[in-house]
């Protein structure tokens, strides 16, 4: 206010209190890979993150599935077809998974999210492309978490492990405000398959920098995302299965008649039909051809077989909005899943999460009358006291976050105490809500908290000369009873 220079009456405002801190979302992922385009009308959006907040708007700028190409080869694998004395293993020949992966996260209770899609579906799925995909993200303040789902579809593995690092380099020390959640490469397979261990594989190749800013979970999970109305004839080499389903109607015990029959349906089978023949035709070679019927279910779990990193990203989001970021996004169940592709037992999980390198990995388990559940909820930085649990960084995340960007009201206010007051009282009532609301241990506030500000105590003189405003914070965050131990022990009779 202008100094008083004529005669009455001046009315001053005073603001009676301090500024509120507004607690930033926690939940918000940022999904990176290959979409059917990318689009907002006329504007390309490709390698441009962009906001959704539901499959609707998904299909609406990134379009609808793939359509996945399968071929069958003489072979030993996991999707193994026996017939006529020769073994057939059903290859897929396109990797694109984005699409599948966006319908497990919004099954498990996922919300806005970001994508950035770095090529369509005519692209081959390259690391260099991927890795191009997470640099826009530096320009977006939102996203909480970063996920790219077709790493582990890179043809070499190593590529998805240098991939993964860049992931957590971006995380741990270009932005200090994601995590990032890691698939195991081939983590369908057994840790005693023979090409190798890929636990160990994963923690020899994954580093040692910013693992306290990742969470990896293991193994891959049969889902129920594709239905079998999703897939014909078309998604296979017709000449191929012509081949085939002809050796088969040759083999077969049916009339002359029948088999005429059969043969003109075959040779029926051809690209570009309208939608009811070629259903019309789908539906018969179920019926007649059990070598049809095998391939189109091996298809179908082939398709299903997804990583768990993005239904990881719904659990989260569900977790965060019912309970909390504070609550470890563990014993949860995991929607849309049938089964874990392995079942992992007590002992073996041992070493899943306390193993001697401290790299641990979040086991996906399956309990009789319980369903699947997530079984686990550390970091890659197993070892640290400070970053053990996912939950204890996203939540300091959180709040650093929050408290930063409310203090950012008080740049270039003047460095003395009724500012520091007003920072203090800040920070304060932000942290009261939060320990209210059990993200904070402690039976009073003392106990959970606390905020220092001032000049002797956090600052010195030279400090407020160089215009440096320093507040140091201390907070207790809960952490998850992960092993609770209930002793029992006799006791003499008493009556």
């Amino acid at each position: 206010m202008g100094s008083m220079k004529t005669p009455g009456v001046y009315v001053v405002e005073k603001n009676a209190f301090p500024n509120s801190v507004v607690e930033v979302a926690t939940a918000v992922p940022a999904f990176i890979g290959y979409t059917q385009r990318a689009a907002n009308g006329n504007k390309s959006l490709l390698n441009t993150p962009w906001r959704i907040s539901s499959m609707a708007e998904f299909r609406s700028y990134f379009g609808d599935a793939p359509k996945p190409k399968f071929e069958l080869v003489e072979g030993v694998g996991n999707s193994v077809i026996a017939f006529n004395g020769k073994n057939y293993l059903l290859k897929r020949t396109d990797q694109y998974t984005l699409y599948y992966n966006m319908l497990l996260f919004y099954a498990n209770g996922g919300g806005p999210c970001y994508i950035v899609s770095v090529g369509s579906y005519t692209s081959d799925i390259e690391k260099g492309k991927l890795e191009e995909g997470i640099l826009p993200l530096i320009k977006e303040q939102e996203p909480t978490m970063i996920i790219i789902p077709e790493a582990v579809a890179l043809a070499d593995p190593n590529d998805c492990y240098a991939l993964q690092q860049s992931v957590l380099r971006h995380c741990g020390y270009v932005i200090r405000s994601r995590v990032a959640l890691l698939d195991i490469y081939g983590g369908y397979k057994d840790r005693k398959d023979e090409a190798g261990d890929v636990i160990n594989l994963f923690r020899e190749a994954i580093g040692s920098e910013f693992l306290d800013f990742g969470a990896a979970y293991y193994p891959w999970i049969n889902t129920s995302i594709v239905q079998e109305n999703e897939l014909d004839y078309e998604n296979l080499d017709i000449a191929q299965l012509k081949e085939l389903l002809t050796a088969e109607l040759d083999l077969s015990f049916l009339s002359d008649d029948k088999k005429k029959q059969i043969a003109i349906y075959i040779d029926g089978l051809k690209e570009g039909l309208p939608d009811v023949d070629r259903n019309t035709l789908h539906k018969i070679f179920v019926q007649l051809s059990k070598l049809y019927a095998e391939v189109m279910k091996e298809m179908r779990l082939t398709l299903n077989l997804l990583p768990v990193s993005a239904a990881m990203a719904g659990v989260m989001t569900t977790v965060d909005n019912t309970k909390g970021v504070w609550k470890a996004p563990a014993n949860v169940g995991i929607a849309s899943a049938i089964s874990p592709s392995l079942n992992i037992s007590h002992e073996e999980q041992e070493d899943l999460n306390v193993p001697l390198s401290g790299k641990s990995i979040n086991a996906i388990r399956t309990f009789t009358g319980e369903g699947i559940k997530v079984w686990g909820a550390r970091t890659l930085d197993g070892n640290s006291l400070d970053w053990r649990y996912i939950n204890v960084r996203r939540t300091m995340i959180m709040l650093e976050e929050s408290v930063r960007n409310a203090a950012r009201a008080y740049v270039f206010d003047p460095n003395e105490a009724n500012t520091w007051v007003n920072v203090k009282s800040m920070i304060n009532n932000f942290l009261n809500g939060i320990w209210k609301r059990g993200g904070l241990a402690g039976a009073v506030p003392d106990d959970a908290y606390s905020v220092y500000v001032g000049l002797g105590e956090t600052m010195t003189p030279e400090d407020i000369l160089e215009g440096i405003l320093r507040v140091t914070v201390l907070v207790a965050i809960v952490r998850p009873a992960e092993f609770i131990e209930i002793t029992f022990q006799q006791q003499m009779q008493k009556s």
